[in-house]
């Protein structure tokens, strides 16, 4: 199996009793005890997960430029555990127990100003509920997350353990009315966000160099935007440490002036352009690409 279906065969180890009970410990005991709960579960995933370990080993070894020890996996999924907990925050309106630096919103409310509604391509890579979060606090600057149908309803179980409201900001890709529903809130203003890191497995993808080797990835995504005809933002937030997040906001595409003989060439140049963001945010913050799988398997 490729590496960008593998994911979608990796049964999660979490469950959502468990997810409802750490909610329950967050919101009552606070994140400062909460917190260290993490502690544990990084530490145990780290002892106990080895095919974990072992996918994100190639990857460690990629962004960190040497070889990652023990103390590199633990890092990684204390990260991932620590992006998890936040988003109980996030999503109860808690955002004011961050620091959160924003860099590139000036591009963004300028191609806003010129027509409503953008494209936010991330992947996954810190928290998009940080970023989400701060257009809660900002008005005009709500965003919609779509995402294929198996991914919504999983996702959706999760943010119904969290906060049942923030299941309206999810789309689901491959209804009929799917295009429709988006480019409403696009019109709307709203900001529509996609992650472009991970394929369906069956899905055409491009070669486009990620860490220095050749990696695939979806061409889903760009097509969406392309048939969306908006400018393309890189998106990511952060995870800094404590309380910290960095979100990066940067122009990739604008789709919106593309003529249909030339999307094809302005979907592989985008990706490209992704590849190489993600690339250098991979390497300034290795431990926040969650991708536990060996991601440049190919065949």
């Amino acid at each position: 199996m490729s590496g960008k279906a593998v994911w979608r065969t990796q049964r999660e180890r979490s469950n959502l009793p468990t997810l409802r009970l750490m909610v329950w410990i967050s919101l009552t005991c606070g994140r400062r005890v909460s917190r260290l709960v993490l502690y544990g579960i990084a530490l145990y995933f780290t002892l106990f997960a080895p095919r974990a370990r072992r996918a994100s080993r190639p990857y460690l070894q990629r962004a960190l430029g040497r070889a990652p020890g023990w103390r590199d996996h633990f890092q990684h999924i204390l990260s991932f555990a620590s992006t998890i907990h936040d988003r109980v925050y996030f999503l109860n309106g808690r955002a004011d127990l961050f620091e959160i630096e924003v860099q590139g919103a000036e591009a963004l409310l300028a191609a806003l100003a010129e027509q409503p509604g953008a494209l936010l391509i991330g992947a996954h890579l810190g928290s998009f509920e940080a970023l989400r979060a701060l257009g809660r606090q900002r008005a005009g600057l709500e965003v919609t997350m779509l995402m294929h149908a198996d991914n919504a309803r999983k996702i959706g179980q999760v943010l119904a353990a969290i906060n049942p409201q923030a299941q309206e900001d999810i789309l689901s890709l491959g209804q009929p009315d799917s295009m429709l529903a988006a480019r409403d809130r696009l019109d709307a203003g709203h900001l529509v966000g996609m992650l472009a890191d991970r394929g369906l497995g069956d899905d055409p993808s491009h070669l486009a160099s990620f860490l220095g080797q050749p990696a695939a990835f979806p061409l889903g995504p760009w097509k969406v935007a392309a048939l969306l005809r908006r400018p393309v933002f890189f998106m990511a937030a952060l995870y800094l440490g404590g309380r910290r997040y960095r979100i990066h906001l940067e122009p990739l595409a604008d789709f919106s002036r593309v003529a249909p003989s030339e999307r094809e060439a302005a979907m592989h140049a985008a990706i490209e352009r992704y590849a190489e963001r993600l690339s250098q945010h991979c390497r300034q913050t290795p431990y926040n690409w969650f991708n536990f799988y060996d991601f440049w398997k190919t065949s």
